[in-house]
């Protein structure tokens, strides 16, 4: 009696492949790669987001220093007004609105709720809103739509 031949087993486990799926889901990664014994597996999820139109960012400002007295017939310098500042987590561009056509997400003078979307950053092809840390008024926008940001970038005052 032939005995028939084996079917390989399928090198690939399934259960593996699930947790790292559970990785992504519970770290907020987009892609995981990992190799073991030979084999190696990459999982990555699709991100979906609005399109951008991309515009060139405005040209960057130089900072200058305030003069201790400013001359007569000069304005002084806008103060910035008082309250928390919500900071760039990252570095990337930032993003007023979620897309080109459609009104921004919030206003100077727009009451807003404690987690309520502000703007975002794109980092890395990936959309990140970017939320008010406690309820208040918007007093304040401090970037540009479309404008270069960098890690720890005041964006938005909250008071």
């Amino acid at each position: 009696m032939a005995s028939s031949p084996k079917a390989p087993a399928d090198p690939i486990d399934a259960r593996m492949v699930r947790k790292l799926a559970d990785i992504l889901t519970d770290t907020g990664l987009s892609e995981i790669e990992v190799e073991c014994d030979g084999l190696k597996i990459r999982v990555a999820k699709t991100l979906t987001s609005a399109p951008i139109q991309y515009a060139p960012a405005p040209a960057p400002v130089a900072a200058v220093a305030a003069p201790i007295a400013a001359p007569a017939g000069e304005a002084p310098a806008p103060e910035r007004r008082k309250g928390d500042v919500v900071n760039s987590p990252m570095v990337g561009t930032v993003y007023l609105q979620p897309q080109p056509d459609s009104p921004a997400f919030v206003k100077v003078g727009d009451m807003v709720s404690a987690g309520q979307t502000l703007l975002i950053v794109e980092a890395m092809k990936t959309m990140n809103p970017i939320p008010a840390p406690k309820a208040g008024k918007v007093v304040e926008i401090i970037v540009e739509d479309a404008q270069p940001v960098e890690f720890g970038e005041p964006l938005v005052v909250i008071e």
